[in-house]
């Protein structure tokens, strides 16, 4: 494995075990690492420090929690050189149904990713929110159909 940002073979290890069991206890996690626990709580704070790790969280079963919906937004500006882009990126980081938005190359500007209820959700939040942000001049939905992977598990 190459190495990434000066990080051994144990703190890949350790970044590895943590994206699996984010819930580890520091003496597992030592054991796990064969490290006694004093170098394992300072590789983790480290990395901590150095924002490698940038947070701990739940993965909560959306469907469970209401959320049927599943909607890649592609979104489009009229206008590119204004503070509309700004302003859009500012509008959406606001909104908690979009759970991302990534600026894109192609023919659209801003793909988001979007939970709703259900259909009905979604049409009232493309019509009260999404067609009322800055500078959105065309919204293509595409409605997943069935969630195949779904990971923010990262390849290291």
């Amino acid at each position: 494995m190459k190495e990434i940002c000066d990080l051994d073979a144990v703190d890949l290890q350790l970044l590895q075990i943590l994206q699996q069991e984010g819930r580890l206890s520091n003496a597992k996690l030592a054991e796990r690492l064969a490290l006694s626990e004093a170098p394992c709580w300072r590789r983790l704070r480290r990395l901590e420090q150095e924002n490698i790790i940038q947070g701990y969280r739940a993965n909560l079963n959306r469907e469970k929690l209401g959320f049927g919906v599943v909607v890649f937004a592609q979104i489009r500006l009229g206008e590119h050189a204004s503070e509309a882009p700004i302003i859009f990126e500012n509008q959406v980081r606001d909104i908690p149904q979009i759970l991302a938005c990534y600026n894109v190359s192609g023919e659209c500007d801003y793909m988001l990713l979007v939970v709703a209820e259900n259909l009905e959700a979604y049409g009232n939040f493309v019509r009260d929110q999404l067609r009322t942000l800055a500078g959105v001049v065309s919204i293509q939905s595409n409605l997943a159909l069935q969630e195949i992977k779904a990971t923010y598990q990262l390849p290291i």
